[in-house]
């Protein structure tokens, strides 16, 4: 999990602080610091570049507009609060499903093919299409879960949030932020059990 020293903690409270007394730039200087990963948040909820993009325009203009409401806390699980909330508004305008990206695109949203055996020249083709299969696997049976499991273990497991601010983003109490996850934890078990060919 990533921490902040408190010396950017301090410099991002004082952000916050000149953005809601009307400076853009200061505005701008906390987008610039979290548009990764607003954006990561919104694609892997998505798994559409543009929807995404789309997010994350957005999830930025509603977070200026509400910055006054922001009541300390972590800027970054506010943040993909109000990301998760506004994908979920822009999917139920549009009536898409929520999907998982497997590999990453390109601007034309074509899979991204690298060749990771030239990386590391110790890997065989056999061993990246059995890890490509794998994860294709294990994306599957992601998907597979309830959204409510599913939307926990992308939090804490892919994005690595704490628990805290899982919660604080899904507005949920921490308690059932930790059941969920358990739940979902044992699902994904179960089906990774069920799915060796021994």
């Amino acid at each position: 999990m990533n921490r902040i020293d408190p010396s950017t903690k301090l410099n991002e409270q004082s952000l916050i602080q000149e953005a809601v007394n009307g400076s853009l730039e200061s505005f701008n200087q906390l987008v610039l610091s979290y548009q990764d990963m607003v954006y990561n948040h919104a694609h892997a909820l998505t798994g559409d570049m543009a929807l995404a993009e789309d997010a994350a325009q957005e999830s930025f203009i509603k977070a200026f507009q509400a910055l006054r409401s922001f009541r300390g806390g972590s800027l970054r699980g506010w943040l993909l609060r109000i990301t998760t909330n506004t994908v979920y508004d822009m999917l139920r305008r549009s009536k898409r499903h929520l999907i998982q990206p497997l590999f990453p695109e390109d601007g034309n949203g074509e899979e991204v093919e690298s060749a990771p055996w030239l990386a590391d020249p110790n890997n065989s083709v056999q061993q990246i299409v059995e890890e490509k299969e794998s994860s294709r696997e294990i994306y599957r049976m992601l998907d597979e879960l309830p959204d409510s499991y599913r939307s926990v273990i992308q939090l804490i497991d892919v994005q690595e949030l704490g628990y805290e601010e899982a919660a604080q983003a899904l507005k949920l109490p921490l308690g059932t932020v930790k059941s969920r996850l358990a739940r979902a934890r044992m699902q994904m078990q179960r089906k990774l059990e069920g799915n060796l060919d021994y």
